[in-house]
């Protein structure tokens, strides 16, 4: 393990060596490179106002420009809040101006969305666009304007993602951010993930999933810092994926679940076609693995299958290897610097085997939801443990096993969607007279959307309300949270308090697809 530094330390002893590789194009950015533009960005946040701990936003794909911004906004100690590349306006616009961005830096590709956004924020906000932008003001020739020497004091900035909640808009996990964090800070929790993982400058990092999603962006950033090289993949694709780690001898990847499936459904032929004898550690995370799946890719990749269960907030990890899946499968892990209690609903401890609330009881626990302090208290209990709301056991031996999630949250190919917002969407909808959205099985995505809808008049047909309701959907919130399939009942059962008995409804779906 080399001892941490920051990429401008690399770029002082190995200024030629790839930071990261763009996995379509062949753009290499070198660690000089890294090192120069980011410099040369964080005296551009400077020359706009933006001070130690305030607060940035990038609406971005997967670019070859992404992590010269996040540089250069950590190296001057901003905190940088990476949106979806897949929001709606009304959604950035609310992440934007919750998230008091003082800057927003976009690429051409979203442009417009940002534009839309930004329109409806009442507050002024400066924009840029890297390459040659068309609606607002050019980053690259701000860089180009811009001293590489810091022109200012230089401190650790640190990411602040949104992680969206159950009742409505989403929640920034606000980190807790000190001005005299030096260049090289590093948080315990990512620390750990470094040693368990053994990252180092050896390295060579498959990035294939969105960098706006804390797990991409945590793992590549600790890469740079060790002076690895990532490889990112502008968009997922199987055999891309297989083609790029034979070529670039990669040790280690980071994948979702719908990827080892998507892989797997590859030709024999097309699978055995390239050597992926380089990699050493296959890591998933993000959504519950189909135990056949994970079976089949030890069988196919050998013992090298890591996972890791986390969440934005940070609240507690765990961690296991190929050998303890084995012994415990289904399982997420073993806890990893923090301990995991099983609550019931009236806050008792459970014993091994029994399903509860997952509370995570970490002394490096730190986060909070921004400006949302009932938000934050509704996670904690009165020991100070914490809770995302994941429901699931431990088994004799420790090992964490997750059954649900807490309020039905839907996990489809590695992406967290919540029924609320989709259900308020469908609300609104004038044919509508109650709804109820949870998750059912799907083979290769884990899970996909279903909506039971009660109509408000009886006489309708199902066919063309369902392909109507679906467009509403879409044309109100992104498309990767609208219902795959929606499904009609003139009574859907509500308790004596008024909420929904979706419990009922969700369990006779989930037992016919079985």
């Amino acid at each position: 393990m080399t001892e941490l530094s920051h990429p401008s330390g690399h770029a002082a002893r190995t200024p030629d060596k790839p930071a990261y590789i763009m996995g379509d194009t062949g753009e290499v950015v070198t660690y000089k490179q890294l090192d120069e533009r980011s410099s040369r960005g964080a005296n551009v946040f400077r020359s706009l106002g933006v001070k130690p701990g305030e607060h940035v936003a990038i609406l971005m794909e997967n670019h070859p420009r992404f992590f010269e911004i996040v540089w250069a906004a950590q190296r001057a100690g901003i905190i940088f809040t990476a949106i979806s590349s897949h929001l709606l306006e009304k959604e950035v616009a609310y992440i934007i101006d919750n998230c008091d961005a003082k800057v927003l830096v976009t690429s051409p590709k979203l442009e417009g969305v940002a534009a839309d956004a930004l329109a409806s924020i009442s507050r002024s906000i400066e924009a840029y666009a890297v390459d040659k932008p068309e609606r607002f003001k050019s980053w690259q020739e701000a860089l180009d304007a811009a001293p590489v020497e810091p022109q200012g004091p230089e401190c650790a900035g640190v990411h602040m993602l949104y992680s969206s909640g159950t009742t409505g808009h989403p929640k920034g996990v606000y980190p807790v951010w000190a001005p005299d964090r030096t260049l090289d800070h590093i948080e315990p929790g990512m620390a750990a993930l470094r040693d368990f993982f053994g990252i180092n400058n050896d390295t060579v990092y498959l990035s294939p999933a969105p960098l706006y999603h804390a797990a991409p962006l945590i793992f590549n950033q600790l890469v740079m810092f060790q002076g690895g090289a990532s490889i990112i993949m502008e968009k997922f694709d199987a055999e891309a994926a297989l083609e790029l780690i034979e070529k670039h001898g990669v040790t280690t990847a980071q994948f979702v679940p719908i990827m080892f499936v998507r892989m797997l459904k590859l030709s024999e032929e097309q699978r055995k076609q390239y050597d992926v004898s380089s990699l050493q550690k296959a890591i998933h995370a993000a959504a519950p693995c189909p135990v056949e799946i994970k079976k089949q890719m030890i069988d196919w990749w050998g013992p090298i299958i890591f996972e890791y269960y986390s969440s934005t907030e940070n609240a507690g990890a765990t961690l296991l290897n190929t050998e303890q899946w084995q012994s415990h499968p289904g399982s997420v892990g073993a806890p990893l610097g923090c301990v995991i209690h099983i609550l019931d609903e009236d806050g008792n401890e459970l014993r091994a085997g029994e399903i509860g609330e997952v509370f995570f009881e970490n002394p490096h626990m730190n986060f909070e939801y921004y400006k949302e302090p009932e938000k934050t208290a509704e996670t904690r209990n009165n020991k100070g443990w914490a809770t995302v709301g994941d429901i699931g056991f431990v088994d004799d031996d420790g090992f964490l096993y997750l059954a649900d999630r807490k309020d039905f949250m839907i996990i489809s190919g590695g992406v967290n969607i919540y029924p609320q917002e989709i259900e308020n969407t469908l609300i609104m909808h004038p044919k509508v007279a109650d709804v109820g959205v949870f998750g059912i099985p799907n083979e290769e995505f884990g899970e996909e959307v279903k909506a039971v809808v009660q109509p408000a008049s009886e006489s309708f047909d199902a066919d063309e309300l369902e392909a109507e309701l679906i467009a509403w959907c879409r044309e109100n919130i992104s498309a990767v949270k609208c219902p795959r399939s929606i499904d009609f009942d003139m009574a859907l059962p509500r308790l004596d308090n008024g909420k929904l008995y979706k419990n009922k409804i969700a369990a006779a779906y989930r037992a016919a697809a079985k």
